[in-house]
């Protein structure tokens, strides 16, 4: 998502600067307005692809994020000031990006914005999602329990992710040796065997003849198969950065044996989470679809839930264009058409929330063994394929000496 850097005035007509990360200089000027500025110069910053490749290495992990939110929660509930509570995280915390980005958001409420006007302008640390719900509770006068909400978040979704980093540890392992086994057995074994063979006037067969193209390509013209390698992942890369190719990518992913049903799960899950969580914490309807669309993490899903906000927008009921749009399973339709008419729909959205929550939970603690029919055929067919390159060749040795 491009930069774009912009100079405001603020209520007081004071002049100020920063940046923002966004899909486009208009949707720029439109969130700074809804903030109170009143923009003067919008304009997107050209970095430097090696600029670019850096800074994902030098941003606020999401650990640290949640421990910041976590002492935020615990300082203001305390009842310590937010420029207090900022001044004691910056010195206690260990992260150096982390320390950089709460001096800067010091500094910004000290020369009189609001903490959620400060948030917004580190959109590359905090999205949408974090920024809208603390101005809703700037206005409601509940930042702690906003906070809270915006830490139990933040921490499910780490948790979710470190069971699927766990359930995939294995198969991922396994496969990497399987490779490392591919090129020990093509650098150094079948050279040997391949000159005691060449000795007594044996035939190659094809596995053994493949095996040995590998080794001499990857010998003798390593930096080609790296620069080959670099191109096809910048390449697939780069198209996914596309529009075209973002969607093509969603669209993939939650088509993929296994994990697509997984990935559909997470995704309602957190839509629905994040949705009964703005709900409840006061943010207006159009709004809570807008960022709920940003932050869901699909453009499939995204452009579904768009859908319903213009719905939402001609005066029809959120169930309707949910229901029209084809992504949204009938337990999300049914709950939110039933929250809708009984007024709870915050409390009915976390229930499904916790609903997909425990199908996940099963699904990730089973994901070894759904992945396990397709690793066993891939960890075959390679076994295989490494066994006849070495055996072929002896047995048609063993039948050329017999034959003498």
């Amino acid at each position: 998502m491009p930069n774009y850097k912009y100079k405001v005035r603020d209520k007081f007509g004071k002049l100020i600067t920063g940046a923002m990360a966004a899909k486009s200089k208009e949707f720029v000027g439109v969130e700074l307005e809804k903030m109170g500025f009143v923009p003067i110069t919008v304009e997107e910053q050209k970095e430097q692809a090696y600029l670019k490749f850096f800074e994902k290495f030098n941003r606020v992990k999401k650990d640290d994020l949640n421990l910041f939110t976590r002492q935020m929660v615990t300082l203001l509930q305390a009842g310590v000031p937010i420029i207090s509570a900022l001044q004691n995280i910056e010195k206690q915390t260990a992260s150096s990006v982390l320390k950089r980005v709460v001096g800067e958001l010091i500094s910004d409420v000290e020369s009189g914005n609001s903490f959620s006007e400060a948030l917004a302008r580190h959109s590359d640390t905090f999205e949408p999602l974090y920024a809208n719900t603390v101005k809703a509770g700037e206005v409601s006068g509940m930042m702690d329990e906003i906070l809270d909400r915006l830490a139990d978040l933040g921490e499910h979704e780490a948790d979710t992710g470190q069971k699927i980093k766990v359930a995939t540890r294995y198969p991922i392992l396994a496969f990497c040796a399987l490779i490392v086994g591919f090129f020990i057995m093509a650098t150094f074994v079948l050279p040997k065997f391949v000159t005691m063979f060449s000795k007594y006037g044996t035939e190659l067969p094809l596995p053994t003849v493949v095996m040995m193209k590998m080794n001499y390509f990857v010998t003798n013209y390593w930096y080609l198969a790296i620069l080959i390698f670099g191109s096809i992942v910048f390449g697939v890369v780069k198209a996914v950065n596309t529009k075209t190719g973002r969607k093509l990518w969603d669209r993939f992913t939650l088509n993929m044996p296994v994990f697509g049903p997984l990935i559909t799960i997470l995704l309602m899950s957190r839509f629905a989470r994040i949705m009964s969580f703005m709900v409840k914490s006061g943010v207006p309807m159009l709004e809570v679809l807008n960022i709920s669309a940003r932050t869901v993490g699909n453009t499939v899903i995204e452009d579904a839930i768009l859908s319903v906000e213009e719905g939402v927008k001609q005066g029809k009921s959120i169930a309707e264009p949910m229901r029209v749009s084809g992504v949204f399973s009938p337990i999300v339709l049914q709950m939110v058409s039933i929250g809708e008419e009984s007024g709870k729909l915050d409390e009915l959205l976390l229930r499904v929330s916790d609903y997909y929550d425990k199908q996940s939970d099963y699904m990730i603690k089973n994901l070894s063994t759904l992945i396990e029919p397709i690793f066993i055929v891939v960890l075959a067919v390679g076994v295989l394929f490494l066994a006849l390159s070495v055996f072929l060749p002896m047995w048609n040795m063993y039948g050329t000496l017999a034959g003498h």
